[in-house]
């Protein structure tokens, strides 16, 4: 078959996809100088609402805290987006005045705005410019956004403290005290790290644990000085300083250590650093190393409305030259996984057809007619039991892809009980029309969110996919037929006219960018390390 190898050449050619990260991920810090509230008697309660652009539309990404009675305010939330190299990412910052009575969004709340690419922050590194009100006129005000990737490690800490016998600076009730922890930049100058609440009318508080990135807290450098100040609440703005303590990440693992020793006292200001946990994130290449499996399983629609396969017109015409779209999607997608499966067997199956011996309508199929083993040998393998069986079936329908969904969540659930990352399913569904079982079909994806399996569908022919683009969550929240939502995005759908022209490179780039993130958050979810810890990975380990 010397003519298929033209495709397998271009799609091997692309197996750098999965080598290279496919994002970096940034986080966004947000300060805002001279907001001026519309009622000039009273200072606004400002929250900064991030959003992106999408197909033209606007939609809100995450939001800040709201700080109280503030002109000025540095917030301590952090926005964490994905940033892309080769895409223009919109973004656009708003600033609403948000009273305390009600936390909708009205439009006399709107204090300025503010539109930039994410590529100008993160070339910039820091980005100042003015807020536009209504009718793009500059006030006063302005909004700084400062980027920082966070590199390689992303691991998490979490922290929380307390605080014993605080100074009272309130004369007729005790202090309501918060904690700020600010990072000492190389340049001597300090970025805030987080906020704690304010703990109201207490000289012993307990601040509520907090998560924050090891690159947030320290850029990675555990003995980088971190600066902590207790401040007294006070609700027109101005805070009456209590105390104010430095310590480094390294200190503060050395009181937890030995804590039986110092009581992790870190201060004289009596503040005590009651928990200390360091989570490890762990990457796709961490699982791929440590021996996880990527089972690869295919399903082809065999219904009438490909048309006959001796039909030069039809989906499943077998051009003694030309691979059908079927074939190429197949191999494009298949040679990539192909490269993460050991035992580089695949299960192929196919749906909507009446097969040998009895003609019955069958939806979960061995395309090689052995219910047993239903595995080919190879991409090779999966081609050559495709061409054959193609003879031998009597193409019918409907187009129900529910049962093939279930078949492999059946795998992947006997999966789970190992309590490891030594195996994750990727469903290559094929298929050339809108499914008839959509109920089904979403009730099997919720379903399978839960397991470790993703489920890629490539839309063959030119039918009218609107329907399926529902199935991949990136709309909304898909939901089973009685509302349950799906735990997580696990099904990405692609009509494959939009790459008829490119290489299978593009299309197998577009199918299996999702893949490396739904493993790691499959597993990182639950709290499964990789299975065997790699050297790689070790150097990669936060040194103690």
């Amino acid at each position: 078959m010397k003519k298929m190898s033209n495709i397998y050449e271009s799609a091997a050619n692309t197996l750098g996809i999965f080598n290279s990260p496919c994002l970096t991920k940034v986080e966004l810090r947000v300060a805002c100088k001279g907001i001026s509230d519309r009622d000039a008697l009273s200072k606004p309660d400002p929250c900064v609402i991030l959003k992106m652009q999408s197909h033209g539309q606007w939609f809100e990404v995450d939001r800040t805290e709201v700080i109280r009675t503030c002109i000025n305010p540095v917030f301590s939330k952090l926005f964490t987006v994905d940033f892309y190299f080769e895409e223009v990412q919109r973004l656009r910052f708003e600033v609403h005045d948000i009273s305390s009575n009600h936390n909708g969004l009205k439009e006399a709340d709107f204090l300025g705005g503010m539109e930039c690419t994410l590529g100008q922050i993160v070339s910039q590194r820091k980005l100042s410019k003015s807020l536009l009100k209504h009718g793009n006129t500059a006030g006063k005000s302005s909004i700084t956004v400062i980027a920082e990737e966070l590199s390689g490690n992303d691991d998490y800490v979490e922290l929380s403290f307390s605080a014993r016998k605080l100074d009272d600076k309130d004369f007729f009730s005790k202090s309501d005290p918060f904690l700020e922890i600010f990072r000492v930049n190389d340049d001597a100058t300090q970025q805030l790290v987080h906020r704690t609440e304010v703990v109201m009318n207490n000289l012993n508080p307990a601040w509520k644990t907090f998560k924050v990135s090891v690159n947030s807290l320290c850029s990675g450098d555990q003995d980088r000085r971190l600066k902590c100040i207790v401040w007294d609440w006070d609700s027109n703005g101005k805070h009456d300083f209590i105390g104010e303590f430095s310590s480094t990440f390294k200190e503060m693992r050395g009181a937890m250590e030995g804590r039986q020793v110092s009581g992790n006292h870190l201060t004289k200001l009596n503040v005590l650093l009651s928990c200390l946990q360091i989570h490890k994130m762990h990457s796709f290449l961490d699982y791929i190393m440590g021996g996880c499996q990527i089972q690869f399983t295919v399903a082809i629609d065999f219904t009438a409305s490909n048309g006959d396969p001796r039909n030069s017109c039809s989906l499943h015409y077998i051009h003694p030259y030309q691979p059908n779209e079927y074939l190429k999607a197949l191999v494009a997608v298949g040679e990539i996984c192909q490269d993460y499966d050991s035992d580089k067997m695949f299960p192929a199956f196919g749906f909507g057809a009446r097969i040998p011996p009895e003609y019955k309508v069958s939806h979960d199929f061995a395309i090689n007619f052995n219910e047993d083993n239903p595995e080919c040998a190879g991409i090779q393998g999966v081609v050559e039991a495709y061409q054959s069986c193609l003879p031998k079936l009597q193409l019918y329908g409907p187009t129900n892809i529910a049962p093939i969904i279930q078949k492999v969540a059946k795998s992947a659930s006997e999966e789970t009980n190992t309590k490891e990352a030594s195996q994750y399913f990727i469903l290559l569904i094929l298929t050339d029309g809108v499914i008839t079982d959509m109920a089904d079909t979403r009730e099997a994806i919720v379903h399978a969110s839960h397991l470790p399996m993703s489920v890629i569908i490539v839309g063959v022919g030119n039918a009218d996919f609107s329907d399926m683009q529902m199935l991949d969550g990136d709309d909304g929240i898909l939901r089973s037929p009685k509302g349950e939502p799906v735990l997580r995005d696990i099904v990405q759908f692609v009509p494959f006219r939009n790459f008829k022209h490119a290489s299978p490179a593009a299309l197998a780039k577009s199918v299996l960018a999702e893949v490396p993130n739904q493993v790691v958050d499959y597993y990182n979810g639950k709290g499964i390390k990789p299975k065997c810890m790699s050297e790689y990975e070790s150097s990669r380990t936060l040194a103690p």
